[in-house]
């Protein structure tokens, strides 16, 4: 039998028990996988994809010997939302304005503060 595939989806966060092979998602209960930021709402530079790739190693660590289910993804990408937010407060992390929906779902634009 198969292994199933399971995934949590957050806003800014997809996780998946999976392996990636040839582009296509093979199930793997032994393996997560992170797509971050399917929608682009964001402009990312490499610093702040580090941050967030860290953070999720992070959590994969700390989750070690836990179940891979859906409730441990579904925390481990309320995590990781918590992470872009601060990222985006910081400054670190932009807003994509040729995003297909401009939502500002994390917040409004942080704007330099004047002297």
């Amino acid at each position: 039998m198969a292994d199933t595939l399971i995934k949590s989806t957050t806003r800014h966060v997809r996780l998946f028990t999976a392996r990636v092979e040839n582009g296509q998602l093979i199930a793997d209960p032994n393996q997560l996988t992170l797509d971050l930021d399917p929608d682009n709402e964001f402009l990312w530079d490499p610093a702040s994809q580090e941050a967030v790739q860290q953070r999720f190693q992070e959590l994969v660590a700390a989750n070690a010997g836990n179940d891979l289910n859906d409730y441990n993804l579904r925390r481990i990408g309320s995590e990781l939302e918590g992470t872009i937010r601060s990222l985006l407060q910081a400054g670190q992390l932009r807003y994509n304005p040729d995003c297909r929906v401009l939502n500002y779902s994390m917040g409004l634009p942080q704007t330099p503060e004047r002297p």
